[in-house]
């Protein structure tokens, strides 16, 4: 496991303020983690997060980009939502598939979160709906593969 990083956007800016309460931003952190999954293969991942505050406690923080901070990003998974305005935004979805992981029929929120906590752990609920995630997941493979003939038909 890395340590966290604070990042800057690509205007080199630390702080991102809030659209709609200009007092409130936040700052993005990344941190690397060797993640194994509950059938034991180990997959290297960059995970990142936002700390939330008031602007000026964030200036008076002095976070700079490429700084490292103590403490971990952590996933959190649950079957309430994060966010009750915007619920769908915290949805776990299975790759590049568009399918929401469920458990029967409840939708699975994902949401990451740094602390500084080192006894902190990830909290995750194993999809019930891997059936149909590997269903499209072979439809998708199937299309991209008619599609990279095609091209390579037409070039000829």
């Amino acid at each position: 496991m890395s340590k966290v990083v604070v990042t800057a956007d690509a205007d080199g800016n630390v702080i991102g303020v809030s659209k709609n309460s200009p007092e409130y931003g936040y700052v993005r952190v990344e941190q690397t983690v060797n993640q194994i999954n509950d059938r034991g293969w180990l997959r290297v991942t960059k995970r990142s997060a936002l700390i939330k505050g008031l602007v000026k406690d964030l200036i008076e923080a002095g976070l700079t980009a490429g700084k490292e901070i103590p403490g971990k990003i952590v996933v959190v998974e649950s079957f309430q939502p994060f966010n009750t305005e915007n619920p769908d935004r915290d949805l776990k979805i299975a790759g590049d598939t568009g399918i929401i992981c469920r458990v029967d029929d409840e939708p699975i929120y994902r949401q990451t979160f740094y602390t500084s906590n080192p006894e902190a752990v990830d909290v995750l609920i194993m999809h019930t709906n891997t059936e149909e995630i590997r269903e499209v997941q072979a439809s998708l493979k199937a299309v991209e593969s008619l599609s990279t003939r095609k091209t390579t038909v037409m070039e000829l």
